[in-house]
């Protein structure tokens, strides 16, 4: 066998194995949403959108959990988002080679590998506990500390992708370099540092464990950020456990409306950030 036959056996090779591993993490993917589908799909009408979660036995829907979820999803981005966005960009044009940065950046790394049940006892102990009560807003403050270091993290690559010459340019002509970072860096970056943003909604939006220790749940419909608040993951959480086959329905149809509201959002986001051409 020549050289040049070797060399394209190889790569035939790598090509063949590429293409399995995809059919195999796709096959995964698909046989997941459509147990999903097939299951939820079949119980979603009106009244899973307009009626509270019920008793057993009784008719009733998602409305509570539904808005709740939203509720909570919401605090938990407007607190992290930002925050997370801001500290990248520190890292990413003020901390390059600091020990300062070099600080922030392990402890953000251990942030985002720590457990969110972790996470979830910390703000119980912080603010569920100093509170007296759970609250819609100890779930957000939960949910923000698992999304902040993934934002971090993704800001900061994202900022460094841009070239280091449009910086100098700028600073050349006299721009400030806060006006640098908001009028050419961001924009540059934003499609980048706006999906990483959608990547931290979809990691909180189905988080089950750091709800349990803060928000808890409430079988009535409720908006009070002070009190405790139905949401999705916990409601699907007790349902799908409970001996009832009403409950059972409704679990699948709340795993369902996650997943492609999450799914929905994401397409949205990349078709109005695409690239004009």
């Amino acid at each position: 066998m020549t050289l040049y036959q070797k060399r394209k056996a190889i790569n035939h090779f790598n090509m063949a194995m590429c293409v399995l591993t995809t059919i195999f993490g796709l096959f995964w993917l698909v046989w997941l949403l459509w147990t999903l589908v097939s299951h939820g799909i079949g119980y979603i009408d009106w009244q899973v959108f307009t009626e509270p979660t019920p008793a057993p036995g009784n008719d009733g829907g998602l409305s509570n959990a539904i808005v709740g979820s939203v509720i909570v999803t919401a605090v938990g981005t407007l607190i992290g988002a930002p925050i997370g966005i801001f500290a990248g960009t520190y890292l990413a044009e003020y901390g390059r080679g600091s020990r300062i940065a070099a600080v922030v950046r392990f402890f953000n790394d251990v942030l985002l590998s720590a457990p969110s049940i972790i996470i979830g006892l910390f703000v119980y102990e912080i603010v569920v506990v100093t509170m007296g009560h759970f609250s819609a807003l100890a779930g957000g403050i939960a949910l923000s500390l698992i999304m902040i270091p993934l934002n971090v993290r993704i800001t900061e690559n994202m900022m460094r992708l841009v070239s280091d010459q449009m910086r100098e340019a700028a600073a050349a002509l006299g721009i400030p370099r806060w006006k640098v970072i908001t009028r050419i860096i961001y924009r540059a970056a934003l499609s980048g540092i706006i999906t990483g943003v959608i990547l931290g909604i979809a990691r909180i939006a189905g988080e089950t464990a750091p709800l349990l220790f803060t928000a808890l749940n409430n079988n009535f419909f409720s908006t009070n950020l002070l009190a405790p608040i139905a949401n999705l993951p916990i409601m699907i959480f007790q349902f799908a456990l409970s001996p009832y086959e009403d409950w059972h329905h409704l679990a699948w149809v709340g795993a369902f409306l996650i997943t492609f509201a999450i799914l929905a959002l994401n397409v949205v986001v990349r078709f109005v950030l695409r690239p004009s051409k």
